[in-house]
Protein backbone atom coordinates (compact mmCIF):
# COMPACT_ATOMS: atom_id res chain seq x y z
CA UNK A 1 0.00 0.00 0.00
CA UNK A 2 2.91 2.74 1.12
CA UNK A 3 4.63 1.69 -2.68
CA UNK A 4 1.21 2.54 -4.70
CA UNK A 5 0.65 5.58 -2.51
CA UNK A 6 4.18 6.77 -3.14
CA UNK A 7 3.74 5.54 -7.17
CA UNK A 8 0.75 7.63 -7.37
CA UNK A 9 2.22 10.42 -5.63
CA UNK A 10 4.95 10.90 -7.63
CA UNK A 11 2.60 10.30 -10.70
CA UNK A 12 0.74 13.64 -9.65
CA UNK A 13 3.55 15.24 -9.03
CA UNK A 14 6.02 14.29 -11.85
CA UNK A 15 2.54 15.43 -14.41
CA UNK A 16 2.12 18.49 -12.85
CA UNK A 17 5.47 19.43 -12.70
CA UNK A 18 6.16 18.46 -16.38
CA UNK A 19 3.18 20.17 -17.32
CA UNK A 20 4.57 23.60 -15.50
CA UNK A 21 7.94 23.01 -16.76
CA UNK A 22 7.11 22.31 -20.35
CA UNK A 23 4.80 24.91 -20.73
CA UNK A 24 7.28 27.88 -19.48
CA UNK A 25 9.70 25.84 -21.82
CA UNK A 26 7.63 26.49 -24.86
CA UNK A 27 6.63 29.70 -24.10
CA UNK A 28 10.52 30.52 -24.06
CA UNK A 29 11.43 28.52 -27.11
CA UNK A 30 8.40 30.22 -29.07
CA UNK A 31 9.60 33.73 -27.49
CA UNK A 32 13.13 33.13 -29.23
CA UNK A 33 11.79 31.82 -31.88
CA UNK A 34 9.73 34.99 -32.38
CA UNK A 35 12.84 37.21 -31.77
CA UNK A 36 14.52 35.76 -34.21
CA UNK A 37 12.03 36.08 -36.91
CA UNK A 38 11.61 39.00 -35.64
CA UNK A 39 15.74 40.02 -35.91
CA UNK A 40 15.55 38.68 -39.77
CA UNK A 41 12.88 41.59 -40.43
CA UNK A 42 14.62 43.67 -39.00
CA UNK A 43 17.71 43.03 -40.96
CA UNK A 44 16.17 42.58 -44.17
CA UNK A 45 14.29 46.08 -43.94
CA UNK A 46 17.80 47.53 -42.63
CA UNK A 47 19.01 46.73 -45.92
CA UNK A 48 16.33 47.20 -47.94
CA UNK A 49 16.57 51.51 -46.23
CA UNK A 50 19.95 51.28 -47.03
CA UNK A 51 20.11 50.40 -50.42
CA UNK A 52 16.79 52.93 -51.29
CA UNK A 53 19.19 55.60 -49.73
CA UNK A 54 22.36 55.01 -51.63
CA UNK A 55 20.25 55.09 -54.70
CA UNK A 56 18.25 58.60 -53.20
CA UNK A 57 21.75 59.93 -52.55
CA UNK A 58 23.20 59.71 -56.13
CA UNK A 59 19.81 60.85 -57.24
CA UNK A 60 20.05 63.72 -55.33
CA UNK A 61 23.71 64.41 -56.10
CA UNK A 62 22.83 64.39 -60.17
CA UNK A 63 20.63 66.97 -59.11
CA UNK A 64 22.36 69.16 -57.43
CA UNK A 65 25.79 68.77 -58.60
CA UNK A 66 26.03 67.81 -62.66
CA UNK A 67 24.00 70.48 -63.51
CA UNK A 68 26.72 71.11 -66.68
CA UNK A 69 25.51 67.49 -68.11
CA UNK A 70 22.40 69.08 -67.86
CA UNK A 71 23.22 72.20 -69.90
CA UNK A 72 25.01 70.10 -72.33
CA UNK A 73 22.06 68.21 -73.21
CA UNK A 74 20.10 70.62 -73.56
CA UNK A 75 22.19 72.71 -76.13
CA UNK A 76 23.20 69.41 -77.91
CA UNK A 77 18.83 68.89 -78.09
CA UNK A 78 18.73 72.54 -79.87
CA UNK A 79 21.93 71.63 -81.93
CA UNK A 80 20.37 68.67 -83.41
CA UNK A 81 16.47 70.00 -83.57
CA UNK A 82 18.35 73.00 -85.82
CA UNK A 83 19.92 70.44 -87.85
CA UNK A 84 16.45 68.47 -88.53
CA UNK A 85 14.88 71.94 -89.87
CA UNK A 86 17.97 71.78 -92.12
CA UNK A 87 17.94 67.98 -92.97
CA UNK A 88 15.15 66.25 -92.04
CA UNK A 89 16.10 63.03 -94.02
CA UNK A 90 18.28 61.16 -90.92
CA UNK A 91 19.71 58.13 -93.57
CA UNK A 92 22.09 61.57 -94.55
CA UNK A 93 23.07 62.19 -91.15
CA UNK A 94 26.32 61.08 -89.98
CA UNK A 95 25.52 59.40 -86.24
CA UNK A 96 29.41 58.41 -85.15
CA UNK A 97 30.70 62.23 -86.16
CA UNK A 98 27.53 63.31 -84.07
CA UNK A 99 28.72 60.78 -80.77
CA UNK A 100 32.12 62.11 -81.22
CA UNK A 101 31.45 65.97 -81.71
CA UNK A 102 28.91 65.93 -79.25
CA UNK A 103 30.32 63.63 -76.58
CA UNK A 104 26.80 61.46 -76.23
CA UNK A 105 24.62 59.09 -78.17
CA UNK A 106 21.95 59.96 -80.42
CA UNK A 107 19.11 58.03 -80.98
CA UNK A 108 16.10 58.83 -83.38
CA UNK A 109 12.64 57.54 -82.08
CA UNK A 110 9.68 57.47 -84.66
CA UNK A 111 6.05 58.09 -83.89
CA UNK A 112 5.63 53.82 -83.52
CA UNK A 113 8.27 54.35 -80.42
CA UNK A 114 10.85 52.38 -82.79
CA UNK A 115 14.84 53.44 -82.54
CA UNK A 116 14.96 53.99 -86.39
CA UNK A 117 18.56 55.37 -86.42
CA UNK A 118 21.45 55.73 -84.16
CA UNK A 119 24.72 56.20 -82.99
CA UNK A 120 24.56 52.86 -81.16
CA UNK A 121 24.36 50.25 -83.29
CA UNK A 122 23.17 47.75 -80.76
CA UNK A 123 19.79 49.58 -80.49
CA UNK A 124 18.71 49.52 -83.94
CA UNK A 125 14.93 48.52 -84.65
CA UNK A 126 14.36 48.64 -80.58
CA UNK A 127 10.67 48.93 -80.25
CA UNK A 128 9.93 50.58 -76.84
CA UNK A 129 6.14 49.16 -77.53
CA UNK A 130 6.44 45.98 -77.34
CA UNK A 131 9.65 45.82 -74.62
CA UNK A 132 8.40 48.53 -72.48
CA UNK A 133 5.20 49.76 -72.43
CA UNK A 134 4.85 52.21 -69.76
CA UNK A 135 7.74 53.67 -70.90
CA UNK A 136 6.00 53.76 -74.49
CA UNK A 137 3.31 55.47 -73.40
CA UNK A 138 5.42 58.64 -71.97
CA UNK A 139 7.36 58.41 -75.22
CA UNK A 140 3.79 59.62 -77.22
CA UNK A 141 3.26 62.18 -74.33
CA UNK A 142 6.45 63.94 -74.88
CA UNK A 143 6.65 63.65 -79.20
CA UNK A 144 3.46 65.85 -78.76
CA UNK A 145 5.22 67.91 -76.41
CA UNK A 146 6.91 71.01 -77.34
CA UNK A 147 9.48 70.90 -73.82
CA UNK A 148 13.17 69.19 -73.72
CA UNK A 149 12.64 66.30 -71.21
CA UNK A 150 15.90 65.28 -69.23
CA UNK A 151 15.56 62.08 -67.09
CA UNK A 152 17.69 61.75 -64.04
CA UNK A 153 19.93 58.22 -63.94
CA UNK A 154 18.36 55.12 -66.04
CA UNK A 155 20.01 52.23 -68.13
CA UNK A 156 21.01 51.38 -71.39
CA UNK A 157 18.52 48.51 -72.07
CA UNK A 158 20.67 46.25 -73.77
CA UNK A 159 23.66 46.76 -72.18
CA UNK A 160 22.69 47.74 -68.42
CA UNK A 161 25.06 50.69 -69.09
CA UNK A 162 24.06 53.43 -66.28
CA UNK A 163 22.98 56.64 -68.62
CA UNK A 164 21.28 59.75 -68.54
CA UNK A 165 18.75 60.48 -71.29
CA UNK A 166 17.08 63.70 -72.46
CA UNK A 167 14.32 63.73 -75.28
CA UNK A 168 13.36 66.66 -77.28
CA UNK A 169 10.17 66.21 -80.06
CA UNK A 170 11.10 67.43 -83.50
CA UNK A 171 8.76 70.64 -84.71
CA UNK A 172 6.49 68.31 -87.19
CA UNK A 173 5.66 65.73 -83.91
CA UNK A 174 6.96 62.64 -85.91
CA UNK A 175 10.39 62.10 -84.10
CA UNK A 176 11.76 62.32 -80.63
CA UNK A 177 15.92 62.75 -80.71
CA UNK A 178 17.17 60.96 -77.52
CA UNK A 179 20.85 61.86 -76.08
CA UNK A 180 22.48 59.20 -74.20
CA UNK A 181 25.09 60.41 -71.51
CA UNK A 182 27.29 57.70 -70.27
CA UNK A 183 27.58 57.83 -66.16
CA UNK A 184 29.74 55.25 -64.62
CA UNK A 185 33.03 56.59 -65.77
CA UNK A 186 32.29 60.07 -64.13
CA UNK A 187 33.10 61.78 -60.63
CA UNK A 188 29.83 61.54 -59.57
CA UNK A 189 29.00 58.27 -60.17
CA UNK A 190 32.63 56.72 -58.63
CA UNK A 191 31.41 58.69 -55.34
CA UNK A 192 28.31 57.85 -55.04
CA UNK A 193 28.45 54.23 -56.80
CA UNK A 194 25.43 52.24 -55.13
CA UNK A 195 26.59 48.96 -56.89
CA UNK A 196 29.84 49.32 -54.28
CA UNK A 197 27.52 49.49 -51.40
CA UNK A 198 25.12 46.58 -52.54
CA UNK A 199 28.06 44.45 -53.12
CA UNK A 200 29.23 45.10 -49.13
CA UNK A 201 25.66 44.29 -48.36
CA UNK A 202 25.89 40.83 -49.90
CA UNK A 203 29.11 40.21 -48.36
CA UNK A 204 28.32 41.35 -44.67
CA UNK A 205 24.76 39.86 -44.44
CA UNK A 206 24.75 35.62 -44.87
CA UNK A 207 20.43 36.04 -45.57
CA UNK A 208 21.12 38.17 -48.77
CA UNK A 209 21.67 36.77 -52.33
CA UNK A 210 21.56 39.13 -54.41
CA UNK A 211 20.41 42.73 -54.81
CA UNK A 212 19.50 44.03 -58.46
CA UNK A 213 18.14 47.52 -59.53
CA UNK A 214 15.60 47.33 -62.08
CA UNK A 215 13.46 49.95 -64.31
CA UNK A 216 9.38 50.13 -64.29
CA UNK A 217 10.21 47.80 -67.80
CA UNK A 218 12.14 45.34 -65.74
CA UNK A 219 15.46 45.98 -66.95
CA UNK A 220 18.83 45.81 -64.44
CA UNK A 221 21.21 48.34 -64.32
CA UNK A 222 24.63 47.67 -64.85
CA UNK A 223 23.72 43.88 -66.06
CA UNK A 224 23.44 42.71 -69.81
CA UNK A 225 19.46 42.54 -70.65
CA UNK A 226 19.55 40.27 -73.34
CA UNK A 227 17.71 37.99 -72.06
CA UNK A 228 14.06 38.45 -70.05
CA UNK A 229 15.24 38.81 -66.46
CA UNK A 230 12.12 37.86 -65.10
CA UNK A 231 10.31 34.81 -65.10
CA UNK A 232 5.95 34.61 -65.36
CA UNK A 233 5.88 34.16 -61.90
CA UNK A 234 8.26 36.75 -60.94
CA UNK A 235 7.15 39.64 -63.39
CA UNK A 236 3.27 39.15 -62.20
CA UNK A 237 4.82 40.31 -58.49
CA UNK A 238 7.26 42.80 -59.91
CA UNK A 239 4.23 44.37 -62.35
CA UNK A 240 1.94 44.49 -59.06
CA UNK A 241 4.61 46.80 -57.42
CA UNK A 242 5.15 49.20 -60.02
CA UNK A 243 1.46 49.45 -61.07
CA UNK A 244 0.62 49.77 -56.70
CA UNK A 245 4.00 51.63 -56.32
CA UNK A 246 4.22 49.42 -53.05
CA UNK A 247 6.33 46.27 -52.39
CA UNK A 248 5.60 42.64 -53.09
CA UNK A 249 7.55 39.01 -52.48
CA UNK A 250 7.45 35.51 -53.67
CA UNK A 251 9.22 32.67 -53.32
CA UNK A 252 11.29 31.22 -56.49
CA UNK A 253 14.21 29.79 -57.26
CA UNK A 254 17.60 31.17 -56.81
CA UNK A 255 20.60 28.97 -58.26
CA UNK A 256 18.90 25.26 -57.43
CA UNK A 257 17.63 26.73 -54.21
CA UNK A 258 14.72 28.26 -52.88
CA UNK A 259 14.59 32.01 -52.09
CA UNK A 260 12.45 34.46 -51.37
CA UNK A 261 12.13 37.39 -53.94
CA UNK A 262 10.97 40.63 -52.76
CA UNK A 263 10.15 43.74 -54.56
CA UNK A 264 10.29 47.70 -53.12
CA UNK A 265 8.78 50.17 -55.28
CA UNK A 266 11.43 53.53 -55.40
CA UNK A 267 9.65 56.44 -56.40
CA UNK A 268 12.19 59.27 -57.69
CA UNK A 269 11.27 62.70 -57.53
CA UNK A 270 8.55 63.96 -59.89
CA UNK A 271 10.48 65.95 -61.70
CA UNK A 272 12.78 63.83 -63.09
CA UNK A 273 10.01 61.84 -64.77
CA UNK A 274 8.20 58.59 -64.05
CA UNK A 275 11.35 56.88 -66.63
CA UNK A 276 13.18 57.42 -63.50
CA UNK A 277 11.66 55.51 -61.39
CA UNK A 278 12.92 51.92 -60.26
CA UNK A 279 12.58 48.88 -58.52
CA UNK A 280 14.78 47.15 -55.95
CA UNK A 281 14.50 43.52 -56.52
CA UNK A 282 16.35 41.75 -53.05
CA UNK A 283 17.00 38.39 -53.34
CA UNK A 284 16.46 36.73 -49.82
CA UNK A 285 17.91 33.40 -48.47
CA UNK A 286 16.43 31.80 -45.20
CA UNK A 287 19.99 29.37 -44.68
CA UNK A 288 20.97 31.85 -41.35
CA UNK A 289 17.27 31.99 -39.98
CA UNK A 290 16.82 28.49 -40.42
CA UNK A 291 20.56 27.87 -38.66
CA UNK A 292 19.22 29.77 -35.57
CA UNK A 293 15.94 28.18 -35.17
CA UNK A 294 17.42 24.64 -35.44
CA UNK A 295 20.15 26.14 -32.76
CA UNK A 296 16.72 26.87 -30.83
CA UNK A 297 15.33 24.22 -31.15
CA UNK A 298 18.03 21.57 -30.07
CA UNK A 299 18.62 24.17 -27.08
CA UNK A 300 15.39 23.61 -26.48
CA UNK A 301 15.32 19.74 -26.58
CA UNK A 302 18.22 19.97 -24.15
CA UNK A 303 16.25 22.12 -21.78
CA UNK A 304 13.91 19.73 -21.53
CA UNK A 305 15.72 16.93 -20.90
CA UNK A 306 17.16 18.72 -18.25
CA UNK A 307 14.07 19.81 -16.91
CA UNK A 308 12.74 16.44 -17.07
CA UNK A 309 15.29 14.78 -15.58
CA UNK A 310 15.21 17.70 -12.33
CA UNK A 311 11.88 17.17 -12.33
CA UNK A 312 12.06 13.66 -11.89
CA UNK A 313 14.81 14.13 -8.98
CA UNK A 314 12.77 16.42 -7.01
CA UNK A 315 9.56 14.36 -7.57
CA UNK A 316 11.29 11.42 -6.00
CA UNK A 317 12.51 13.45 -3.03
CA UNK A 318 9.65 15.78 -2.06
CA UNK A 319 7.58 12.32 -2.73
CA UNK A 320 9.60 10.31 -0.37
CA UNK A 321 9.77 13.85 2.30
CA UNK A 322 5.72 13.87 1.82
CA UNK A 323 4.81 9.94 1.40
CA UNK A 324 5.99 8.96 4.87
CA UNK A 325 4.02 11.49 6.79
CA UNK A 326 1.24 10.65 4.58
CA UNK A 327 1.50 6.49 4.65
CA UNK A 328 1.84 6.55 8.92
CA UNK A 329 -1.72 8.65 9.04
CA UNK A 330 -3.17 5.54 7.91
CA UNK A 331 -0.38 2.70 9.21
CA UNK A 332 0.45 1.23 12.15
CA UNK A 333 4.32 2.52 12.94
CA UNK A 334 5.26 -0.45 14.73
CA UNK A 335 3.71 -3.45 12.11
CA UNK A 336 2.90 -1.45 9.14
CA UNK A 337 -0.65 -2.72 8.35
CA UNK A 338 -3.30 -0.06 8.68
CA UNK A 339 -4.04 1.86 11.51
CA UNK A 340 -7.70 2.62 13.54
CA UNK A 341 -7.80 5.54 11.40
CA UNK A 342 -7.55 3.68 7.63
CA UNK A 343 -9.58 1.50 9.78
CA UNK A 344 -13.27 4.21 10.57
CA UNK A 345 -12.43 5.51 6.73
CA UNK A 346 -12.55 1.44 5.14
CA UNK A 347 -15.12 0.06 6.66
CA UNK A 348 -17.53 3.23 5.98
CA UNK A 349 -16.58 2.69 2.65
CA UNK A 350 -17.18 -1.18 2.62
CA UNK A 351 -20.85 -0.27 4.07
CA UNK A 352 -21.15 2.22 0.87
CA UNK A 353 -20.36 -0.34 -1.31
CA UNK A 354 -23.53 -2.36 0.03
CA UNK A 355 -21.61 -5.60 -1.05
CA UNK A 356 -21.59 -8.91 1.44
CA UNK A 357 -18.11 -8.19 3.53
CA UNK A 358 -17.00 -9.60 6.48
CA UNK A 359 -15.40 -7.96 9.80
CA UNK A 360 -13.22 -9.49 11.51
CA UNK A 361 -11.84 -7.97 15.09
CA UNK A 362 -9.12 -9.95 16.57
CA UNK A 363 -8.04 -9.91 20.29
CA UNK A 364 -4.87 -11.66 21.24
CA UNK A 365 -4.92 -14.43 24.25
CA UNK A 366 -2.36 -14.12 27.03
CA UNK A 367 0.01 -11.20 25.55
CA UNK A 368 0.11 -9.44 28.86
CA UNK A 369 2.38 -12.25 29.61
CA UNK A 370 4.82 -11.56 26.99
CA UNK A 371 5.49 -7.98 28.08
CA UNK A 372 5.09 -8.38 31.51
CA UNK A 373 7.75 -11.91 31.46
CA UNK A 374 9.70 -11.01 28.43
CA UNK A 375 9.73 -7.15 27.89
CA UNK A 376 8.04 -4.57 25.54
CA UNK A 377 10.79 -5.29 23.49
CA UNK A 378 9.99 -8.83 22.61
CA UNK A 379 6.43 -7.96 23.06
CA UNK A 380 6.49 -5.24 19.77
CA UNK A 381 8.21 -8.22 18.10
CA UNK A 382 5.31 -10.70 18.60
CA UNK A 383 2.71 -7.97 17.46
CA UNK A 384 5.37 -7.77 14.18
CA UNK A 385 5.07 -11.69 13.86
CA UNK A 386 1.24 -11.81 14.33
CA UNK A 387 0.50 -9.08 12.20
CA UNK A 388 2.51 -10.26 9.21
CA UNK A 389 0.90 -13.81 10.01
CA UNK A 390 -2.98 -12.05 9.79
CA UNK A 391 -1.57 -10.47 6.30
CA UNK A 392 -0.62 -14.04 5.04
CA UNK A 393 -3.77 -15.71 6.03
CA UNK A 394 -5.80 -13.51 4.26
CA UNK A 395 -7.07 -13.51 0.79
CA UNK A 396 -5.41 -10.59 -1.35
CA UNK A 397 -8.49 -8.63 -1.02
CA UNK A 398 -8.72 -8.27 2.26
CA UNK A 399 -7.22 -5.55 4.43
CA UNK A 400 -5.71 -5.70 8.02
CA UNK A 401 -5.64 -3.35 10.72
CA UNK A 402 -4.12 -2.98 14.39
CA UNK A 403 -6.46 -0.90 16.00
CA UNK A 404 -4.10 -0.37 19.16
CA UNK A 405 -2.85 -2.66 21.87
CA UNK A 406 -2.90 -6.10 21.19
CA UNK A 407 -6.60 -5.75 19.03
CA UNK A 408 -6.32 -6.28 15.25
CA UNK A 409 -9.26 -6.52 12.72
CA UNK A 410 -10.25 -7.86 9.35
CA UNK A 411 -12.34 -6.61 6.36
CA UNK A 412 -12.73 -8.85 3.37
CA UNK A 413 -15.49 -8.62 1.16
CA UNK A 414 -17.24 -12.33 0.77
CA UNK A 415 -19.51 -14.11 -1.47
CA UNK A 416 -20.69 -16.82 0.57
CA UNK A 417 -20.90 -17.86 4.35
CA UNK A 418 -18.42 -20.88 3.82
CA UNK A 419 -15.35 -18.68 3.05
CA UNK A 420 -15.96 -16.37 6.66
CA UNK A 421 -15.18 -19.70 8.52
CA UNK A 422 -12.44 -20.34 6.41
CA UNK A 423 -10.48 -17.24 6.90
CA UNK A 424 -11.21 -17.56 10.01
CA UNK A 425 -9.98 -20.75 10.92
CA UNK A 426 -6.97 -20.09 8.51
CA UNK A 427 -6.12 -16.93 10.61
CA UNK A 428 -5.98 -19.34 13.91
CA UNK A 429 -4.41 -21.98 12.42
CA UNK A 430 -1.45 -19.47 11.06
CA UNK A 431 -1.11 -17.73 14.42
CA UNK A 432 -0.83 -21.18 16.35
CA UNK A 433 1.98 -22.56 14.22
CA UNK A 434 3.91 -19.02 14.16
CA UNK A 435 4.01 -19.03 17.65
CA UNK A 436 4.87 -22.23 18.27
CA UNK A 437 7.60 -22.15 16.63
CA UNK A 438 9.05 -20.19 19.31
CA UNK A 439 9.56 -22.35 22.78
CA UNK A 440 9.59 -19.05 25.08
CA UNK A 441 5.63 -18.02 23.29
CA UNK A 442 4.09 -21.76 23.20
CA UNK A 443 4.79 -21.96 26.90
CA UNK A 444 3.10 -18.84 27.64
CA UNK A 445 -0.05 -19.77 25.47
CA UNK A 446 -0.38 -16.82 23.27
CA UNK A 447 -3.17 -17.16 20.72
CA UNK A 448 -6.00 -15.20 19.21
CA UNK A 449 -10.03 -15.14 19.48
CA UNK A 450 -12.17 -13.57 16.81
CA UNK A 451 -15.47 -12.28 16.77
CA UNK A 452 -17.35 -12.07 13.38
CA UNK A 453 -20.37 -9.84 12.71
CA UNK A 454 -21.40 -10.12 8.38
CA UNK A 455 -22.52 -6.68 6.50
CA UNK A 456 -24.32 -4.65 5.21
CA UNK A 457 -27.62 -5.28 6.86
CA UNK A 458 -30.75 -3.15 6.97
CA UNK A 459 -29.72 0.30 9.03
CA UNK A 460 -26.87 -0.82 10.06
CA UNK A 461 -23.60 1.59 10.60
CA UNK A 462 -20.05 1.34 10.88
CA UNK A 463 -20.40 1.68 14.62
CA UNK A 464 -23.22 -1.02 14.73
CA UNK A 465 -21.13 -3.48 12.89
CA UNK A 466 -18.04 -3.16 14.91
CA UNK A 467 -20.54 -3.17 18.61
CA UNK A 468 -21.44 -7.02 16.91
CA UNK A 469 -17.83 -7.99 16.15
CA UNK A 470 -17.19 -7.04 19.68
CA UNK A 471 -19.70 -9.14 21.10
CA UNK A 472 -19.32 -11.86 18.50
CA UNK A 473 -15.31 -11.66 19.92
CA UNK A 474 -16.77 -11.87 23.79
CA UNK A 475 -18.53 -14.97 22.71
CA UNK A 476 -15.16 -16.78 21.63
CA UNK A 477 -13.36 -15.46 24.55
CA UNK A 478 -16.02 -16.93 26.49
CA UNK A 479 -16.14 -20.42 24.54
CA UNK A 480 -12.20 -20.80 25.78
CA UNK A 481 -10.27 -18.82 23.58
CA UNK A 482 -8.42 -19.42 20.78
CA UNK A 483 -12.19 -19.76 18.75
CA UNK A 484 -13.50 -17.40 16.37
CA UNK A 485 -17.52 -16.69 16.85
CA UNK A 486 -19.61 -15.61 14.05
CA UNK A 487 -23.29 -14.20 14.91
CA UNK A 488 -24.75 -15.19 12.33
CA UNK A 489 -23.22 -18.33 11.72
CA UNK A 490 -23.37 -19.31 15.51
CA UNK A 491 -20.10 -22.15 15.24
CA UNK A 492 -17.24 -22.57 16.82
CA UNK A 493 -13.96 -24.17 16.40
CA UNK A 494 -11.84 -26.05 19.58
Amino acid sequence: MKSNFRLKLFLVMIVFAIVISFTMAIINYVKEREQAIDQNQLQAQQIEDIVYDSIRMIDKAYSIIDQDTTQNMEENSRILLDKYEDNPNFNTWNFKKLKDDLGMDVYIINDKNVITHSSFKPDLGLDFSQCCNEFSQLLDERRVSEEIHIDGMDLQQKTGEIKKFSYVPTPDKKYLIELGYALEDGMIFQEFNFFHKINELVEQYPMLNEINILNTDGFIFGKSTEEEHLPANRKEIFNQTVKGKNSGEIESDWHGEQALYRYVFYSADKNRGISTNRVLEIIYNENELQSILSKNTKLFIIQLLIVLSVTIILALIITKWVARPMYLAFHDSLTGVKNRAAFDECIQVAINNQNWFALYMLDLDNFKLVNDKLGHDQGDYVLILIAQTIQSAVPHNGLTFRLGGDEFAVILPVEELQQVEEVAHNIIEKLKASLHQHEYLADLNVTASIGIAMAPENGMDAEMLTKKADIALYKAKEKGKNQYWCLSLANSLD
